[in-house]
């Protein structure tokens, strides 16, 4: 019989609630002895009697040992036990060790961590691992006038310009003058500004920022830091100001007896912008400094050196658990600062640990855990309001993605509930107050927070109008109201659309801009019926000249004529435009449109804003989607998602899927998957290193057959040889393996495949299965011949890259090779007539960001790209002839990373990290003449006089019902 347990004893609170707990599901499990349960759970008797004694909170390993050991429900006894060590730390929760840092910095509070904000110049003493990076800055802007600083959003630019950049400056030279700005709406302003604020008098601001950098006679050398640099291309909305703060912030520096030097922080997605400007083509080229992920010592000095200049440890698994998250990975510096601020709040005496980590949300849930707090502790009007101020704070990216905008407090307003909304998120560090301006503490909350990201999808266009709207106004106001910068036509009405119910609320002179435009409309109608009736008159009063008359009445039919085409094509431009913003909304309405348009304007980009609005459309996963591939037979389709989940869809042409089993949602976010040719089993890679192997015989009902030894931590790319006996897999480090899957219930490894010196994003096997293609972020494409799959041979090494190789794919007859990029070279097409010598075919371009996938259709004829620039593209590729491009789909709101053909080649499926999943047809004429199919009831006469007032209502498919 089992031993009584002690009494619980002291005072009423969650810590005795959950021993209570634990000890009520022993009893419901009938009692067993504490030795019974050691033996299943794998853990001591006395390890197993403290977990319920009520003294202090478990770890969560030995909490789910003993919840499985007696029977119970682990994935709710995991949430109960986050819950529990999250009010023990709000409870527990105080100030740390003070530090030696500067009055105001966090480490002078004892908080070793900054968490979202970018590290500040005091705080300098808590800034680790970037020591070699800080010193190739300096050394750089030593050798050159001009150093751009260039890396991802979330990479630590700003961090390393402030925190880094500063302090060694001052301590080479104290009186060195440094000025640090970021560009905001007036640039040019705020650079004049800067230099006219030196040490010597006589400076007074000019027109010139060259006076202001001019040295003299025991001046001081200046420096001046541009942070947010791509604020020139986001905030500032005059073309002609951004060119003149561009070449007069450069030629400023480079000009022959210039006491200045410049450093620019830049975001890299910007770097297409910047090459629009000669000067900073220059900088690029000659003097840029990259910013790259922190390798593995220098991410654990980032994690243990602030902790210890605080008089605390961080414990040797939670080191290791950040250190294998963010390692290779770009733009999670943030998150993790953020996740460790967490962690400190729930640390364990003067220990950072593993349980505080996971309490706190871990590492890409601790921000959206903080968002949510803040967004649950607001009333229902709150909420409300901050969901405008947080999407009002957010500039939407224009083939780039979506950055933080500053903006001046007076136009959030100024009631009590703003204030309240404002001063929580300042608290949790979620925004930055100061100066008059509002803004983000960093992007990374626009991509780690899910609420956030949703309400920017919602709002995406009624954004963007809004915008507008703003930009429109402020132009208007800048030339004195004058009436001929009022909006007009269709942009006007736009414009009054975001007044409806649930819009925005416009400022006071948006307001009066648009009731200005409105009122000035309504004059110009009246204008012009009284010129229609004057030329009427005038038309009688000349009709007896008739010869006259008939050379004036062809003129004015050809007139007539010209000005038709004209207005249609801008009409249709427009209204592709617009069915592209309602395609999510209103999928019928979208079709009507752009078949208006089309038949307005039959042109290649109203033709492709149709076959967009085509394109079937629905959420797959609760994350994004990356990786999407057909079972052979065609009628099933697999997606593998950022949730940890697969999915297995039965397919209907281009109609909507039916989801038939979802696999997996435990582990780790998943990186790929594929069919084996016999379609009864499924291939899916995560990125913790695992590979599980599903047979899918029966896809109601999956199970795992077999899960591969992980040799990788993070697998980013698999592929079966066309004989299915043969798994290719690949991920960090360089990895190539190769797998016996003759009996998929018992995959063996037969030999690993050297030569790439990095990640391998893609991998694929030649039709013949004799070629195995690699791609890694080294920029090389490996070809190796596995005709003997125990002996892989290299056959060549393919460059022409510039920047990391995401995807690779083989047509249909092994003769050619696609291979896709970013940079210069996105997507290139090689010649494999010979595999020892590949030849380059062609370079397609078009994209505007990186190529993550890429595709052949089943003939070989039809190539398909999908990119970060949010397209999916379609090129003519057949052999023999020039490559050319077909056509751009559009509808993804965020990045598309993966791209499919059925095996038929008729449907083309796409996965986006919005989450969703899109079909689109290949037969684009068929498409296109099929297209009244697919609209739904007719286009009403109020929407048609809302999107085409300049036009009599005449519906394009006039054979469907009224709604």
């Amino acid at each position: 019989m089992a031993r009584r347990e002690r009494p619980l004893e002291g005072e009423d609170g969650p810590l005795l609630e959950f021993a209570t707990a634990l000890r009520r599901l022993r009893h419901e499990a009938g009692s067993p002895p504490y030795r019974d349960l050691a033996e299943r759970a794998h853990y001591s008797v006395a390890t197993l009697s403290g977990a319920a004694a009520g003294r202090r909170l478990p770890s969560l390993d030995v909490t789910l040992a003993y919840v499985r050991a007696c029977g119970g429900n682990a994935a709710a006894w995991e949430r109960r036990w986050h819950a529990v060590a999250v009010e023990l730390a709000a409870d527990g929760a105080g100030p740390g060790p003070a530090g030696a840092a500067a009055p105001g910095s966090p480490a002078a509070q004892g908080v070793p961590y900054v968490g979202l904000a970018p590290f500040r110049t005091e705080d300098a003493s808590l800034f680790f691992g970037r020591e070699r990076l800080v010193e190739d800055l300096f050394d750089a802007l030593t050798r050159h006038r001009v150093v751009a600083l260039v890396g991802a959003s979330g990479a630590g630019k700003s961090s390393l310009l402030h925190a880094g950049l500063l302090p060694r400056l001052h301590a080479d030279t104290p009186a060195r003058v440094v000025t640090v700005l970021t560009p905001g709406p007036h640039p040019l302003d705020r650079a004049r500004r800067a230099f006219a604020a030196r040490p010597e008098p006589g400076t007074e601001p000019g027109t010139d920022l060259a006076a202001g950098a001019a040295a003299g006679p025991g001046t001081a050398e200046r420096v001046v830091v541009v942070d947010q640099f791509e604020e020139v291309f986001t905030v500032c909305a005059d073309p002609d100001e951004r060119s003149r703060f561009v070449t007069e912030l450069i030629g400023a520096a480079r000009r022959p007896g210039s006491g200045c030097r410049v450093v620019l922080g830049v975001r890299a997605d910007f770097y297409a912008h910047c090459t629009r400007h000669p000067e900073l083509v220059d900088v690029l080229r000659e003097a840029q400094v990259v910013v790259g992920p922190m390798s593995a010592a220098e991410l654990r000095r980032a994690v243990v050196e602030p902790a210890r200049r605080t008089g605390l440890t961080v414990e040797g698994s939670l080191q290791a658990t950040l250190v294998a998250h963010a390692h290779g990975q770009i733009g999670v510096l943030p998150l993790l600062s953020h996740s460790l601020l967490e962690t400190w709040r729930r640390r364990r005496g003067a220990a950072l640990t593993l349980d505080g980590f996971h309490a706190a949300g871990g590492f890409e849930g601790a921000l959206a855990q903080s968002a949510e707090a803040l967004y649950d502790s607001l009333s229902a009007s709150q909420q409300g309001l901050a969901r405008q101020v947080f999407v009002h704070l957010i500039a939407l990216g224009e083939g780039t993605e979506d950055t933080k905008r500053p903006v001046d407090r007076a136009e959030l307003g100024e009631d009590a509930d703003t204030h309240t909304v404002l001063a929580r998120a300042a608290s949790l560090r979620l925004l930055t107050l100061g100066d008059g301006a509002v803004e983000l503490t960093h992007e990374a909350l626009i991509r780690a927070w899910p609420r956030l990201r949703g309400w920017l999808t919602d709002d995406r266009e009624r954004l963007r109008r809004h915008r507008q709207l703003g930009d429109a106004t402020r132009a208007w106001e800048a030339v004195g109201r004058d009436p001929g910068a009022l909006l007009r036509g269709a942009p006007l009405a736009l414009a009054r659309e975001l007044t409806a119910g649930g819009g925005p609320v416009l400022t006071a002179a948006e307001a009066e801009f648009l009731a200005a435009g409105t009122a000035a409309e309504a004059a110009a109608g009246d204008r012009a019926r009284r010129r229609t009736r004057r030329l009427r008159l005038l038309v009688g009063a000349l009709a007896c000249l008739v010869v006259v008359a008939a050379v004036a009445t062809g003129s004015a039919v050809r007139a007539e004529d010209e000005v038709t085409r004209q207005r249609n094509d801008a009409v249709a431009r427009n209204l592709a435009e617009t069915s592209a913003g309602v395609a999510a909304a209103e999928p019928g309405l979208a079709v009507q449109l752009g078949l208006t348009a089309y038949r307005l304007s039959p042109t290649p980009r109203t033709r492709d804003g149709l076959l967009s609005a085509l394109m079937t459309s629905l959420p797959a996963h609760a994350k994004e989607v990356v990786a999407v591939a057909y079972r052979p037979d065609g009628r099933q389709l697999a997606t593998a998602s950022g949730d940890r989940t697969a999915r297995l869809w039965r397919t209907r042409d281009v109609g909507r899927p039916d989801p038939v089993a979802t696999l997996g949602g435990e582990g780790a976010p998943l990186r790929a998957l594929a069919y084996r040719p016999d379609g009864h089993t499924l291939a899916t890679a995560a990125s913790d290193g695992a590979v599980r192997l599903w047979d899918v015989t029966d896809p109601a009902h999956p199970g795992v057959a077999a899960v591969l030894p992980a040799r990788e931590t993070d697998v980013r790319a698999l592929a079966f040889s066309p004989d299915g006996r043969t798994l290719a897999t690949a991920g960090a480090g360089g990895g190539v393996r190769l797998w016996d899957v003759t009996d998929p219930a018992g995959p063996a490894e037969t030999a690993a495949v050297p030569g790439h010196r990095d990640a391998v994003r893609a991998v694929a096997f030649s039709p013949d299965g004799r070629t195995l293609a690699t791609g890694g972020e080294d920029t090389t494409v490996r070809l190796t011949d596995v005709g003997d799959r125990t002996r892989p041979r290299p056959l060549a090494v393919v460059g022409g890259h510039d920047t990391a190789v995401f995807s690779v794919a083989f047509a249909p007859d092994g003769r050619t090779l696609a291979t896709a990029s970013g940079g210069r070279t996105p997507i290139r097409l090689w010649d494999l007539a010979e595999p020892r010598g590949p030849v380059p075919l062609a370079t397609l371009t078009g994209h505007t960001d990186v190529v993550g996938a890429v595709a052949f259709g089943p003939d070989g004829r039809i190539l398909a790209s999908a990119s970060d620039d949010r397209t999916v593209r379609l090129w003519g590729v057949a052999r023999g002839s020039r490559p050319a491009p077909l056509a751009t789909l559009t509808g993804h709101v965020t990045a598309v990373g993966s791209v499919a053909f059925s095996p038929d080649g008729t449907v083309l499926a796409s996965g986006g990290y919005d989450s969703t999943l899109r079909l689109a047809a290949t037969d684009l004429d068929g498409a296109l003449a099929g297209a009244c199919a697919h609209t739904g009831p007719r286009i009403t006469r109020a929407q048609w006089a809302s999107y085409l007032p300049y036009l009599d209502y005449s519906p394009p498919c006039s054979g469907l019902e009224g709604p």
